[in-house]
């Protein structure tokens, strides 16, 4: 049965047809924390933008693309992204087993370049053949073709909501136009963030933000009106509000792996300033599947608590 909390939700996107209304709801209601309105969920595309010895080699089983639909449905997660040789090496054999994402851009490292922008690796028909919830994009806001990476987002995301598949999107500032300190700052993440939600983005997932701020004029602001820059869970309060007011759903990704110390507390934090949740890849395919179902189920309980 729907949850009020899981109808309070689904009720911020009455401007979507019931396909990805109805495809929010099996994130939202897949996994440990079903009706919760809390989401956690498993992405895998770092063999793509990272390489797959930088990713895999510490827990080999890693390497083999059924490795994380298991660890995925084993760990309860409220659904798995990838980019789509990953989601077609396992989607038949586990079809209807969970929500699914395809990634359908992706960007290696095979080039260094200050203003990255992504290939688009996949489709929304990919996404459909598949029997994925969503598909997932990433923008780059702060690089100079960001443009070409705004405009590419808003025709995937007319396309893929025609056939009733929710979008989600990866908004990671970088480029010339920021400081590496620049990209988890915090005006720049709250940024981001809404950008994402303004191409019509039903997800978002950005970086935890730092106390940092990178825009001159925006900084003014910030002091004028003191919004507050700690602790970190009014930095994500900010960031959700960013996200219209709390009414589009924004998670926090888990970024490299970290000690599991650090990582609980900033999911606390994400709970507390009313975040949705968080989209942890390396944190857990990059340790031992028990190892990580204990810590993924940590996570979860710390949301549902």
């Amino acid at each position: 049965m729907m949850t009020q909390r899981v109808k309070e939700i689904l009720s911020y996107y009455d401007s979507e047809n019931p396909g990805v209304r109805s495809n929010l709801a099996r994130f939202l209601n897949h996994g440990r924390l079903a009706g919760t309105g809390k989401l956690v969920i498993l992405p895998v595309d770092q063999g793509f933008e990272h390489g797959p010895a930088r990713s895999f080699a510490v827990n080999p089983p890693a390497y083999n693309p059924l490795y994380h639909f298991q660890l995925a449905l084993d760990a309860g997660c409220s659904g798995y992204a990838a980019p789509l040789g990953f989601l077609e090496a396992g989607a038949a054999e586990f079809a209807g087993e969970l929500p699914l994402i395809l990634k359908l851009n992706n960007h290696d490292l095979l080039l260094d370049e200050h203003d990255p922008i992504s290939a688009v690796t996949g489709s929304v028909g990919d996404a459909l053949r598949l029997g994925c919830a969503a598909v997932g994009y990433t923008i780059y806001p702060g690089s100079a073709m960001r443009r070409e990476m705004y405009e590419e987002l808003r025709a995937i995301a007319e396309e893929a909501k025609s056939v009733g598949l929710a979008v989600v999107v990866w908004s990671y500032p970088r480029g010339s136009g920021l400081s590496k300190e620049g990209e988890t700052a915090l005006d720049v993440v709250a940024y981001a963030a809404q950008i994402a939600a303004q191409l019509g983005a039903n997800i978002i997932k950005v970086k935890l933000p730092s106390a940092h701020l990178e825009q001159a004029e925006a900084k003014k602001v910030y002091e004028a009106q003191k919004i507050p820059l700690e602790p970190l869970a009014e930095r994500v309060r900010h960031v959700v509000q960013s996200c219209f007011d709390g009414r589009r759903i924004v998670i926090f990704s888990g970024g490299p792996r970290e000690d599991d110390a650090t990582l609980y507390e900033e999911v606390k934090a994400i709970k507390a300033g009313g975040g949705y949740g968080s989209i942890i890849g390396r944190n857990s395919f990059q340790r031992k599947k028990p190892d990580a179902i204990a810590m993924l189920h940590k996570i979860m309980d710390i949301y549902a608590g």
